[in-house]
């Protein structure tokens, strides 16, 4: 092996590994919709937790990510910790997935049925696949589509570039002394773990080991404890993650390194003595990339089911090494481990938007109530709410911006400008709150008084908005386009009805019913409720936009106002309804 070999090595190991990051990231973007739908089906049952663990981390190709994600959850509050650790248990069968696909590169055979199974067969077609897809489609999943394909044959070309150049070190001594070495399995353990480590993902240390394994130098008895060790070494990344999380995080992550430590210790054990007493033949033959494949499965299915029973005990097992603060900690709103699964970073905006929405409203709702009876309690109420809906815009504002720097889908990014669009509406809402508020304090302070038709009319006004609300509130909440619909003539009848009520007013002055100041404090009301019923306009049409997969909000407005009979049929029902009678 010369230093043309060792460059073509250190080549394919870089091919290798950007392949597999490449395929990951293209495959989560893919499978976006399917990771809400399997954490939404996330039950407290010890098979529900296991099967979405292996199920996740055989779509992504990546227990350190799966694992990631885990820890962000319980961070947020999203999962327990009981949860957590069976999808952990189910994350390391998952992650052998990827040492099946690399295997089939050791099929040697004769047959054409055979030798098309070979990846060097087959892996050239779907890079041309990947490549039209990636170049030619217009379509985001179809894109994806080729990314993945193209991340796959990167990969495979990568492994069989590293296997093309290690072939000729089985006839190299000082190798043949090296993997004599790993026959001591606490050797073989600490070299597993230190480079899986360091390139954080025990599928690529798999790889490499299957790569090595072409030499003919690689025996099962080194191989298998160094499988071992690529399990401990996996939770690097977890346990870096968890750091700055809160205390039932940080349990993850030293659930996810107990448990590898624990069953890695357990079976090495078991090994040895095997080794020491009956010495099977087999682990003194060379490793093929299908028994390494087998290997590894098979060490982290009994690791799951020497830990699955005691699982309680594990959970327990954390609970002391890291015990409760005095005070109980609040979960993180929003943790940027959950990046590693944007879809579900998404969804758990979603969350926080729905409870900014409504604190929004409320405040809102309690602004109107503030006119009609003003209480310091009910002002202070109103105060606290618009201070939180501030605090939630920011933090959404400044995650989504963050998240859409990933690569993500096509509709997780309509999803998040939509959020970014929305979040901004109800922020103004919780401000007309407070502005609402102030007009109450000052009627208060210079003892104004309103007429009993404008009393009349501020209650007809304020029922519209109300309603207004609510509409704009379910809309956004339950993805509803029909209650949308329904926002912009009722928006219509509220820019009518502020019209009507200022003529109203100044025929009133005029009249010398009302004094100028109450009417100053009556322009602002009208002001703010109008404004108000514009932002849920905006919300509405922001539903139906996404609806539509069109985000030019005038245009669908525009389309609504002149082409819907619904929308003129809707209108003139709140025209009558909110009519100004006499």
């Amino acid at each position: 092996m010369d230093i043309f070999d060792v460059l073509t090595l250190i080549g394919g190991l870089c091919l290798f590994l950007f392949g597999m990051n490449l395929m990951g990231q293209a495959l989560e973007r893919r499978a976006g919709d399917r990771l809400r739908s399997l954490l939404g089906r996330l039950t407290s049952s010890k098979a529900a937790g296991l099967l979405t663990g292996l199920g996740i981390t055989a779509v992504i190709q990546s227990s350190s990510a799966t694992t990631v994600m885990v820890v962000g959850f319980v961070n947020s509050g999203l999962m327990t910790l009981k949860q957590a650790i069976h999808v952990i248990m189910g994350a390391n069968i998952g992650t052998t997935v990827t040492a099946w696909f690399l295997s089939l590169a050791g099929i040697d055979s004769g047959s054409m049925v055979i030798r098309l199974l070979k990846p060097s067969s087959f892996t050239p077609i779907l890079a041309l696949i990947g490549i039209i897809f990636y170049m030619f489609c217009k379509n985001t999943k179809k894109n994806d589509t080729g990314m993945i394909l193209l991340g796959f044959a990167t990969l495979m070309f990568g492994m069989e570039t590293m296997s093309g150049a290690v072939a000729g070190l089985g006839s190299i001594p000082a190798f043949q002394e090296l993997f004599l070495l790993f026959q001591n399995p606490i050797l073989g353990v600490l070299a597993g773990a230190l480079l899986t480590a360091v390139i954080q993902s025990s599928s690529a240390s798999v790889g490499i080991l299957q790569a090595l394994a072409v030499s003919g130098q690689v025996s099962y008895g080194a191989a298998i404890p160094i499988i071992m060790g690529q399990n401990i070494g996996t939770c690097a990344t977890a346990m870096l993650s968890s750091v700055g999380a809160n205390k039932n995080a940080k349990r993850a992550a030293l659930v996810h390194l107990s448990f590898n430590v624990i069953g890695s210790a357990v079976w090495l054990a078991v090994f040895a003595l095997v080794k020491a007493l009956v010495s099977p033949a087999f682990l003194h033959e060379a490793a093929s990339l299908p028994g390494i494949a087998v290997a590894h499965s098979v060490f982290n299915v009994l690791c799951t089911m020497l830990l699955l029973p005691v699982a309680g005990l594990l959970e327990k097992l954390v609970d002391r090494m890291i015990p409760d603060a005095k005070q109980p900690e609040q979960p993180e709103e929003l943790d940027e481990r959950l990046f590693a699964a944007p879809s579900i970073a998404l969804e758990r905006c979603y969350g926080i938007a729905a409870d900014m929405a409504k604190a929004a409203t409320e405040a809102l709702k309690d602004g109107l109530s503030s006119l009609q009876e003003y209480s310091p309690e009910l002002a202070k109420d109103v105060r606290e709410k618009e201070e939180l809906t501030d605090h939630y815009e920011d933090m959404l504002g400044t995650y989504l911006v963050k998240l859409s720097s990933f690569q993500i889908g096509e509709s997780d990014s309509a999803e998040a400008a939509k959020l970014l669009k929305i979040i901004g509406d109800f922020e103004r809402i919780s401000d007309h709150a407070v502005n609402l508020v102030e007009s109450a304090e000052e009627m208060q302070e210079k003892d104004l008084r309103f007429t009993s038709a404008a009393k009349t009319e501020l209650a007809t006004i304020s029922a519209a908005v109300n309603e207004i609300l609510d509409l704009a509130l379910g809309a956004f909440l339950d993805n509803d386009v029909k209650a949308a619909s329904m926002v912009e003539p009722l928006e219509q009848v509220v820019d009518h009805l502020k019209e009507q009520l200022r003529t109203n007013h100044i025929l009133r002055l005029q009249q010398g019913g009302c004094t100028i100041d109450a009417g100053f404090v009556w322009a602002d009301l009208l002001t703010d409720l109008e404004r108000t019923s514009d932002h849920c306009s905006n919300i509405a049409g922001c539903i139906m936009d996404i609806a539509r997969h069109n985000m030019n909000l005038h245009e669908s407005l525009r389309e609504l106002r002149n082409d819907s009979e619904d929308y003129r049929r809707n209108f003139q029902e709140f025209s009558v309804k909110y009519a100004i009678k006499g």
